[in-house]
């Protein structure tokens, strides 16, 4: 096991999105996609009918590369672009009946990932990571859109629970 590069926070996370990443890259050879596009294909399936631009922010892509992945995608009959009735100029995705019948197979692998990677954690202590993941990746983005005043709000709300219950 190789060493843990540091105990911050933004060093755990990012070793452990690299190591999911790496171990589901592992487990899913056999699946015809590459490891783009089975993200690309997992988050348009939580969000038919995006933007391309929108997309591309969700899957940590540049547009134009995003695009690219799409134009193949289209190609094998994964997605599909239809154009947005309130923007000529936007495209929305949708996935297609082939793509969702490759969902199933990502979602079991991701489950048996999760599973190897929560070994040793309660069912109790595997809930309070993923709410306290959720909150995370919630203050993050309501900061990243500009209402840091929702997170401080937030903050001191949880701040004067924690002194109320003490």
């Amino acid at each position: 096991m190789p060493p843990l590069t540091g105990t911050s926070l933004g060093f755990l996370v990012a070793d452990a999105s690299r190591l999911i990443r790496r171990r589901f890259e592992q487990k899913s050879r056999d699946i015809d996609m590459t490891s783009a596009q089975m993200r690309i294909i997992a988050r348009l399936c939580r969000t038919e009918g995006i933007s391309q631009a929108g997309l591309a922010a969700l899957v940590d892509l540049e547009p134009m590369t995003l695009c690219r992945h799409i134009d193949r995608m289209e190609a094998a009959g994964l997605v599909v672009r239809e154009q947005d009735p309130n923007d000529r100029r936007a495209r929305k995705l949708y996935t297609t009946d082939k793509a969702r019948a490759l969902i199933e197979p990502l979602r079991v692998v991701a489950g048996e990932i999760f599973d190897e990677a929560q070994t040793g954690l309660s069912p109790e202590e595997r809930e309070q990571l993923t709410e306290a993941l959720k909150l995370i990746v919630r203050n993050l983005s309501e900061a990243e859109s500009g209402s840091e005043a929702t997170v401080a709000r937030r903050r001191r709300r949880d701040v004067g629970r924690q002194e109320a219950s003490v």
